[in-house]
């Protein structure tokens, strides 16, 4: 009888640490926008059923599915080929990601937050939508040579915490490098699609070849620490301006939800950051 209801107590608890960490993992979706590359730009598109396209100079790629559905989704995934995906760029399959799926930051994330992500995207409605090709430029279709700029240019691993740091710095800094993976848009790249190490976060060109921000204390010096909370969390400006896409819906479907702990780690973060000179490329 007592082991009886000792597996019924460890049944109960595994039951509400796995709800726990779904939600947990929710947050953490919310974080990194998932929900933006992962669903169809359309009225009633499922959430997470991918579809949704990205330009680039190398053409276009479309979010896959990452609903549970076994063979649409990522139901078939075990948690590891969850976390290879996301840490190495490495498919089930032993394929390699284009780096428009941005493992090149998501490979900063730790451990007990990838779990997390898996358990709440375990817990997604399926759906059976099949996920789209990618339509590529040549000779960029071919999947093998991303094995080769993942030799080059890529180097996988967790994120380090900075001991000289506050931990609402590195708090900030995780947010910023791995989750949110905000130095994919705002840092410059080269013709190869390589991010510029040395000029991290001093703003960018999007495939229209429209100016993305700096987001180093060079430009965010002229903001008050309230007036880059309020932007974060509203996208609305001091002098009543307000975000525009794509920036619009990243605060909609990511800063919006974020605490205000987190919101001001990032805050902290990026005014803890060297001033580097606007990228003009």
């Amino acid at each position: 009888m007592r082991q009886l209801l000792a597996a019924c107590c460890l049944c109960i608890v595994t039951a509400i640490s796995q709800a726990q960490d779904a939600k947990r993992g929710q947050y953490l979706a919310a974080v990194g926008g998932c929900v933006g590359c992962h669903t169809e730009e359309k009225k009633d598109a499922v959430p997470f059923a991918g579809g949704r396209a990205l330009k680039t100079p190398f053409g276009t790629f479309f979010g896959p599915n990452i609903t549970p559905h076994p063979q649409a989704g990522i139901g078939g995934w075990s948690e590891a080929d969850f976390i290879k995906a996301l840490r190495e760029g490495t498919r089930p399959d032993g394929a390699h990601y284009y780096p428009a799926f941005p493992y090149t930051s998501f490979t900063k994330i730790v451990d007990v937050d990838l779990r997390d992500l898996y358990a709440f995207l375990k817990s997604v409605p399926p759906s059976a939508r099949a996920s789209q090709p990618h339509d590529l430029k040549f000779p960029f279709g071919f999947r093998i040579l991303n094995m080769v700029w993942k030799w080059l240019f890529f180097t996988p691993g967790p994120f380090v915490t900075d001991a000289s740091k506050s931990q609402e710095v590195n708090r900030g800094a995780y947010l910023v490098q791995a989750l949110a993976h905000c130095g994919e848009c705002h840092t410059p790249r080269n013709f190869l699609g390589v991010s510029s190490r040395d000029l991290f976060l001093a703003g960018g060109k999007s495939p229209e070849n429209k100016g993305i921000p700096n987001l180093t204390p060079t430009r965010l010096k002229k903001w008050s620490d309230p007036e880059l909370i309020q932007y974060l969390q509203t996208g609305l400006t001091s002098d009543g301006d307000s975000a525009a896409d794509p920036m619009s819906e990243v605060i909609s479907n990511s800063l919006a939800k974020l605490t205000s702990p987190d919101i001001n780690a990032i805050v902290g973060y990026l005014r803890s950051l060297l001033p580097l000179p606007e990228d003009k490329k």
